[in-house]
């Protein structure tokens, strides 16, 4: 035993050591006793190691970071913007469809000064919209403060003033559906990978549920897209606890998912305000699924990434993540209930329309039916004013994404609402904006759920 352990213990020493005569070579005793206490610190660290789901990362700052407002004259300039962002790897905010339409790019610090000469020298302007991402970011992540008698007298800790952590989010569902058993019930249809339940809210008036034509919205598909749960919670609220609302539920059953990607949630929380992906590991060095990317119609298409690393990554294949896998299993159970799909994103101002697989832009049959619903509900909105149209004409190209796979189910409208920005905080939409944006697009649900109600096949 001793001679071929020996052996394999000295190859993993920080020093040659072996048996030998000489007085330069240590005892074997010793050797052997240091030897053991290697392997116990070895085998102490791989107990101690994070596990596959836990992360290691640090956490991300983005001082000095800017977002830069870029606008190209023509498709040579297009064409230029697409480039620089693909040599440098920047994250976009916005896409640049044509020329004199404006391409949003984050920009970090090393990059800045010979960006600056790049521009200069193919006489595209620009304008710094954000000059320090981290400083916009510190002041809209105030932490949530309310007094324990307040929290504690209505029961839990939300409010629309303060974007809330999940435990927040959790309790508070947790709290409508103890309140309103009548006509609330949270169902959970899953687990995220890192095992945070993914619930679903129903939300029904009548005497045997699951009968009526429903609605269903979604929110948090992208992590950093915090105003999209904000909604989708503030929707809820005002659905159960106002009274004046009550006429939405007389017809309508809701379903309504305000946390499809719980973990990227946590995630930009806790270190990178601006991650956007799942928290799975399809990749040996990069993490996360664009859950937006990774729905069974026509995955794997125009804007969906194949690198691992990419921010649009796909997957490995449709439906390969829990998250996507649960939503897409509950909402085939009650697709032929569902009339109306909303899925809540940001930022642009956008109501967008199937298809988003295929450039030049190709539409449903009944695209004109959708495009007039989804133009009278956005001509509910006052404060901040949506354009409506097919998604790849007004945005890019999404394939595998939520909206058209509902439509590919049979479910006659769906949408994607990409909401307000107010022109300079993109995806760091401060806590003052979350009430306007709510109260702006609430009116909008009685379009939809008007139609819906009028659909009982």
């Amino acid at each position: 035993m001793s001679g071929h352990f020996d052996e394999e213990l000295s190859s993993l020493l920080p020093f040659s050591v072996h048996r030998c005569n000489s007085e330069l070579c240590l005892p074997h005793a010793m050797y052997l006793l240091l030897a053991a206490l290697i392997f116990n610190c070895l085998f102490i660290v791989c107990l101690t190691a994070p596990q596959d789901h836990v992360s290691t990362e640090e956490v991300v700052s983005y001082s000095r970071f800017q977002l830069w407002s870029i606008t190209p004259h023509n498709k040579e300039g297009c064409d230029f913007l697409r480039k620089i962002q693909r040599d440098y790897d920047l994250d976009v905010w916005k896409e640049s469809r044509s020329g004199n339409s404006t391409m949003d790019l984050l920009i970090p610090p090393d990059f800045q000064m010979e960006l600056k000469l790049r521009l200069a020298d193919a006489k595209i302007s620009y304008v710094v919209t954000i000059r320090d991402v981290q400083t916009v970011i510190d002041n809209a992540n105030s932490n949530v403060t309310i007094r324990d008698e307040i929290s504690k007298a209505q029961g839990h800790n939300m409010d629309w003033n303060n974007y809330h952590r999940l435990n927040d989010i959790y309790d508070y569902l947790n709290y409508l559906e103890d309140s309103y058993p009548q006509i609330v019930k949270l169902i959970t249809i899953g687990w995220s990978y890192e095992g945070r339940p993914l619930y679903v809210v129903r939300i029904s008036s009548a005497s045997s549920p699951d009968t009526n034509p429903a609605i269903w919205i979604d929110g948090e598909t992208h992590a950093r897209e915090w105003i999209s749960s904000a909604l989708a919670t503030y929707i809820i609220h005002q659905l159960v606890e106002v009274d004046g609302n009550q006429g939405l539920l007389s017809n309508v059953d809701w379903y309504i998912m305000p946390m499809i990607n719980p973990d990227g949630y946590e995630f930009t929380h806790t270190k990178n305000r601006l991650w956007r992906k799942s928290r799975s590991r399809p990749g040996k060095f990069c993490r996360g699924v664009d859950l937006n990317r990774n729905f069974g119609y026509k995955w794997g298409g125009l804007g969906a990434g194949r690198n691992p690393c990419s921010e649009t990554f796909r997957g490995p294949a449709a439906f390969s993540e829990p998250e996507t896998a649960a939503v897409s299993e509950f909402i085939q159970s009650k697709s032929s209930k569902i009339k109306v799909f909303l899925s809540f994103h940001s930022f642009g101002q956008l109501l967008l329309l199937p298809w988003a697989h295929s450039h030049p832009a190709v539409y449903p049959p009944d695209y004109d039916e959708l495009l007039e619903l989804a133009k009278n509900a956005a001509s509910k909105f006052v404060r901040f004013k949506f354009s409506v149209g097919n998604t790849v004409e007004l945005l890019y190209t999404a394939s595998g994404n939520s909206v058209d796979w509902a439509k590919s189910i049979g479910i006659k409208y769906t949408y994607c609402v990409e909401l307000g920005n107010i022109g300079i905080y993109g995806f760091i939409l401060p806590p003052s904006l979350i009430l306007p944006t709510c109260e702006d697009f609430f009116p909008a649900l009685k379009v939809f759920a008007d139609m819906a109600a009028t659909m009982t096949n």
